[in-house]
């Protein structure tokens, strides 16, 4: 049977997202995020965080840079890496996501939730004029 390297977390951002590129000009986006886990503890419930550091390659790191803002709630998709080093005489290793995939799922500074629609927020059609505004809240 082949090895599996696999994870899903869903969790928040806690700093915005840092843009590098190595000296070929590859992109490299970096993020952390904290993902939550409730348990009991002597009849009362608390929350703990684990965090994780992330890294997003290539185009699709650039192109969603701009959207990962701290307490942003995202999923990921992914897999992980040991990196190992030596620093000061002693072994070092830290354990990183690399992503394959990030959805951005609500929440955080920039999120326009109640902002009035403009016009240049409608969708448009083949012909490029906006589409009927709805009133609605839709859920979904």
């Amino acid at each position: 049977m082949a090895d599996i390297n696999h994870v899903v977390l869903v969790g928040r951002l806690t700093r915005d997202a840092e843009m590098k590129y190595t000296n070929t000009g590859t992109p490299i986006c970096k993020v952390s995020i904290a993902v939550n886990r409730r348990r009991k503890v002597d009849e009362q419930w608390t929350d703990e965080a684990s965090f994780f550091d992330v890294t997003i390659w290539g185009k699709m790191g650039e192109s969603i840079a701009q959207y990962l803002v701290k307490g942003k709630q995202v999923g990921i998709e992914g897999e992980l890496r040991q990196n190992k080093w030596e620093q000061d005489g002693q072994p070092r290793s830290k354990v990183e996501i690399v992503a394959n995939n990030v959805q951005l799922l609500g929440g955080g500074r920039n999120d326009r939730q109640g902002a009035p629609r403009t016009e240049a927020d409608a969708p448009t059609g083949d012909s490029g004029a906006a589409k009927d505004n709805f009133e609605d809240d839709i859920p979904f």
